[in-house]
């Protein structure tokens, strides 16, 4: 048998540098490159391992230098999301914080069912020199690590204590981050001294190696049993997911849904499934979606649900589908997502299932009446979008009206990118897609603050050619800017705005909707009189903390100056980042559902007692689905 002498470090990246993926004939890189922040945990191994094949060929395994642990997690999930979860990017970091720091960001990528690889350092697996720098020690045992804090939110999880066991790692771990049913972070914990340990690896370990996506079609009884539901229902309602755009059915699922008369609403990571002037789009659908979409889910007797996991945002927390007889048909790649509800189960990819319905629904169709009332729905909401985006709120604009701006300001093709905080939920109701799926990246699944930037720098690498609108809070940008430096160092071109309400707008409106009078919410100084934080504004100047990181600024003080602002922006050839100070309590048309959020049942405030009568009565209509 021929082998090569290679390092363990060296082995690893020579191995990931030949993956790739194929689905319906076509072929991607599995691991597009490396993120990493070098520290004692890797320098050494992976460093130097991933320095030797930048100097063999730069194109290998390209290596990209990070500024934050977390964000180069939600670097590499945007990448993979863009990609349809066929590419994806590793990270490396050193041992103790920056290997807790991935933690964040490894929930992110497993929540969403994104597939990321984690290879953070890890203490000595010979022990000789324990404790090392960063290690934290358990008086249980020597074999725990702070890297163990990734078990829970890593899909597979493993640690390499010897050169031997590393093969068998590497196969398991490209066999979870290639399975659409059960993808997600995958973390490869590497002691320090076993990446520098040499070993004779077999010739056939650094072959290209090929792992096919498979498209599982359904068992084709319970493709019978869900047709049959639908043809018995008479106000079926069709939930897209963020599996139809992963699936490539967009194209599919709006073939079913014209033919067969069915309205689509969709989640947030399926907005974007169905062109927004198309009779039977309804839009976003829960606690943050359409009047429309709400108004026929209330009424639906049957709800499809298409590759969604149906989170409590979707259902508005088990309210949204008050049809007293309500069933369920859920399509989903993972059978744990497509038990839910007591419905029937399609266990399928979302395009192979949805083809297969389409053939069995031939001839079939809802009634006129039905359709009429979709199309009032739609032109009620229509005018309520129109209404919202042009209220000309004073002096500052509101939040509303700078999206509608860069809702307009976009062309065909261009992404929008979001996460956390009030604009998602905005974006979900009033942005208007034009029927790409891809043009649409909001992260909602943790609804994670600090994801958006740098998300924004993943959907960039995997789509350079499309024009890229990252919208971000003041609240998310002081968390998470960092990344800002990396799209300057990578050349790497987004037109960044930067939504300042000097506070958190988001849950100072939930504070308030449970009686905690916008608490903790408002960024103000200390008075010495009250002991409280309910002094003047800070004097927090973003813009020139993002001029700082390298980016060029644009400060618009108005509507009028922000919109001349993201002209010049989408003209320039680099970061550009447009800083709009907007209204903190003006806020968007109100869904008319609901979230549970649980109020305190006994208080001396009297709007919490207040909002506590108004969430015994919500629970009144909440359900079981079983």
């Amino acid at each position: 048998m021929s082998t090569r002498r290679l390092t363990v470090a060296q082995a690893l990246v020579r191995f990931l540098a030949v993956q790739h993926t194929e689905r319906d004939g076509t072929e991607h890189r599995l691991i597009e490159g490396v993120f990493g922040i070098f520290g004692h945990g890797n320098v050494a191994g992976l460093g130097e391992a991933l320095l030797g094949l930048e100097l063999q060929d730069p194109t290998l395994l390209p290596y990209r230098q990070a500024r934050n642990e977390q964000a180069m997690v939600h670097t590499a999930a945007a990448f993979a999301r863009m990609r349809d979860r066929l590419s994806t990017y590793a990270c490396t970091t050193s041992v103790g914080p920056g290997a807790t720091n991935l933690v964040t960001g490894a929930a992110l990528a497993t929540v969403n069912r994104l597939p990321v690889l984690l290879l953070p350092g890890d203490v000595f697996a010979t022990r000789t020199a324990n404790p090392v720098l960063q290690e934290l020690e358990d008086p249980r045992s020597l074999d725990v690590s702070v890297n163990d804090t990734l078990r829970p939110v890593s899909r597979y999880f493993d640690r390499v204590n010897r050169p031997e066991q590393l093969p068998a790692a590497l196969l398991a771990a490209m066999r979870v981050l290639t399975d659409p049913a059960d993808t997600g972070a995958v973390t490869l914990a590497l002691p320090q001294d076993v990446q520098a340990e040499a070993w004779d690896w077999p010739e056939e370990l650094f072959q290209h190696r090929l792992w096919h996506v498979p498209r599982p079609r359904a068992d084709l009884a319970s493709i019978g049993r869900a047709a049959a539901a639908i043809k018995n229902a008479r106000r079926p309602l069709v939930v897209a997911g963020g599996g139809v755009t992963y699936s490539q059915a967009t194209d599919t699922l709006r073939a079913l849904a014209r033919s067969a008369g069915i309205p689509v609403a969709e989640t947030q990571a399926g907005r974007g499934a169905m062109p927004e002037d198309d009779p039977l789009a309804l839009g976003a659908i829960g606690a943050t979606g359409t009047r429309a979409a709400n108004l026929i889910a209330a009424r639906a007797d049957l709800v499809i649900g298409v590759a969604t996991r149906f989170s409590d945002f979707t259902t508005a927390s088990r309210t949204a589908f008050a049809d007293p007889d309500v069933g369920f048909v859920t399509i989903n790649i993972a059978a744990f997502d497509a038990a839910k509800h007591n419905g029937v189960a399609v266990v399928a990819d979302a395009k192979s299932a949805l083809e297969d319905l389409v053939g069995e629904l031939e001839g079939w169709s809802t009634d006129a009446a039905y359709q009429t009332e979709i199309a009032d729905a739609r032109a009620e909401w229509a005018a309520t979008v129109q209404a919202a985006y042009r209220f000309g709120n004073v002096p500052l604009p509101s939040q509303i009206e700078v999206i509608a701006a860069v809702n307009d300001a976009v062309d065909v093709g261009d992404v929008v990118v979001c996460a956390a905080g009030s604009m998602p939920g905005d974006l979900h109701k009033l942005w208007r897609t034009a029927g790409d799926p891809k043009s649409y990246h909001v992260e909602y699944g943790y609804s994670c603050m600090g994801y958006e930037i740098a998300g924004g720098l993943g959907v960039k690498l995997a789509a350079p050619e499309r024009e890229v609108y990252v919208l971000v809070g003041d609240g998310s940008y002081l968390m998470l800017a960092q990344e800002i430096a990396t799209a300057v160092a990578e050349g790497v071109k987004l037109i960044v705005v930067l939504v300042d309400n000097s506070g958190y707008a988001s849950i100072g409106a939930l504070s308030e909707s449970v009686g905690a009078q916008r608490f903790g919410t408002a960024y103000r100084y200390r008075r010495a009189a009250s002991g409280r934080l309910d002094g003047g504004p800070l004097p927090v100047d973003l813009a020139a903390n993002a001029a700082s990181l390298g980016a060029d600024v644009e400060r618009a003080a108005d509507l009028e100056e922000f919109t001349a602002a993201l002209a010049r922006a989408k003209k320039a050839d680099r970061i550009t980042v447009v800083h709009v100070r907007t209204d903190p309590l003006a806020g968007a048309p109100d869904s008319g559902a609901w979230w549970d959020v649980p109020v305190a049942q006994v208080s001396e405030l009297e709007s919490t007692r207040a909002a506590r009568t108004g969430y015994e009565e919500a629970k009144k209509v909440q359900r079981p689905y079983l």
